[in-house]
């Protein structure tokens, strides 16, 4: 068999994804509509994604980066110098320590919101009542309750939510979409894999410590469960606790799961059943699952995932992505390829990810990029301000944000339950399961009030 590589620079716009793509690489129309106005930007949560996703607004929009917020004040200055940088500005953003007063004192065409999963909802929903559109990283919500009231506020104040979903504009997977998926090429598809091998989950026991005085340990608790300061939350170690987060499920799996949604054009699944626990990492504090398996139900197709921290992926060439089967073929995604495999004689098809290097050649320097990922990024940025201008919503929007991290969150309810579950999203009730019903909505700490759906 011939087997074909199909990269992105080599593909004839078609589609209007295919458009914006190449919009964004500087072939014609949207990097040039936005250099008429200067987007006023507030930044909360100024670690490593957070000012990523800022790092890659400011590569293919002009913006003035008017405030950030951070609980860290070491982390805060550091990003306000890297954005004097990037900007090449003699003054640096405001700083602040507490977003509610940022949103205050200042007005925000967007507000990018980078900050550890437990704080999504409340800064997404006051961002969106002070008049910003917002960015908002994934998973949208610890519990689905939170989710429905992002969801509200968006649509009650007309306000554009794009979600850090980017595998919706990743080059290859447009290229996918369109060359495998929308021509039909796979037949019918009735299974699906979804799954995650990445020796990715923090376990260990670090001694209860002093909290250091740039770190305001309390508000970066906020709504969550106060865990005694065992060391810098950053990075990985909050996201190995259930009290900010929901795991690998809720942190892979609904990037994977939101993908195969777009691709087939999936709204909510019927059901979702979910077994798993800690298997083999029992050594440490961490309390997320090390291994875990969830079927997400829809009629005449499973869409099924799997993840283990521990051992070694099946397939090497994919630790982390998805599988397609269809009757004529299987194709198999992740952030870094793609292949089509048909049945009997054919063409294998092979995509391969996108780097910008040479056009954005700050991106070899940048400390800890996703170097895949940027050009996906900047597809995204560009996509959230084509749907602001246009009043449209974006390809990420916030209900299919909301969709892909509730399923996520309902498999682990399922796990702990131990019964497979139905959410009815108009009710907003787990069907005939009054205890699931009541786990929908996590309790907050002291005086921190759960967002409501008015």
């Amino acid at each position: 068999m011939k087997e074909f590589n199909i990269n992105r620079r080599n593909f004839i716009k078609g589609t209007a994804a295919a458009s914006l793509a190449f919009a964004s690489l500087g072939a014609s129309g949207l990097d040039i509509v936005y250099r008429e106005k200067k987007y006023k930007v507030g930044l909360i949560g100024a670690g490593w994604y957070g000012k990523s996703d800022l790092f890659r607004l400011i590569q293919v929009a002009p913006i003035d980066v008017v405030a950030i917020c951070d609980v860290d004040k070491n982390m805060l200055n550091g990003a306000s110098d890297l954005i004097k940088q990037r900007l090449k500005a003699k003054k640096g953003p405001r700083l602040y320590s507490d977003y509610r007063k940022m949103l205050s004192e200042n007005e925000f065409d967007l507000v990018l919101i980078g900050s550890p999963d437990h704080w999504h909802a409340l800064q997404a929903i006051d961002s969106l009542k002070s008049g910003a559109n917002v960015y908002l990283q994934k998973p949208i919500s610890v519990d689905v309750i939170e989710g429905e009231a992002i969801l509200a506020a968006a649509r009650k104040y007309n306000r554009k939510v794009q979600i850090g979903t980017q595998r919706r504009s990743t080059p290859h997977l447009l290229d996918v979409q369109e060359k495998v998926i929308n021509t039909g090429m796979l037949g019918k598809i009735s299974h699906v894999e979804m799954y995650c091998y990445y020796h990715m989950r923090a376990n260990g026991n670090p001694p209860i410590q002093q909290i250091p005085d740039y770190l305001d340990y309390d508000m970066w608790t906020g709504p969550a469960p106060l865990r005694p300061y065992d060391g810098l939350p950053h990075t990985r170690w909050w996201r190995t606790f259930m009290e900010y987060g929901n795991g690998i499920v809720g942190d892979m799996c609904v990037h994977m799961f939101d993908t195969v949604r777009w691709l087939l054009d999936l709204g909510w699944p019927e059901e979702v059943a979910s077994t798993g626990g800690i298997y083999v990492q029992k050594e440490g504090k961490s309390n997320i699952s090390d291994t875990q398996s969830a079927i997400f139900k829809y009629k005449d197709l499973n869409c099924l995932w799997q993840h283990r921290s521990w051992g070694t992926p099946p397939n090497p060439e994919y630790p982390w992505g998805f599988s397609l089967y269809g009757e004529n073929g299987t194709l198999h995604g992740s952030t870094m390829q793609a292949d089509f495999i048909p049945m009997g004689k054919g063409e294998k098809l092979h995509f391969d990810v996108l780097y910008e290097r040479e056009k954005y050649p700050e991106d070899l320097t940048e400390e800890n990029i996703e170097l895949n990922a940027a050009p996906a990024t900047r597809l995204h940025m560009l996509n959230f301000l084509d749907a602001i201008e246009n009043n449209k919503l974006p390809n990420a929007d916030i209900e299919q944000g909301h969709i892909s991290t509730a399923s996520c969150i309902i498999a682990n309810m399922s796990m702990a339950t131990g019964r497979p579950l139905k959410y009815d999203p108009s009710k907003r009730i787990i069907v005939n399961d009054t205890e699931a019903t009541a786990l929908l909505q996590r309790p907050y700490r002291g005086d921190w009030e759960h967002p409501t759906l008015d």
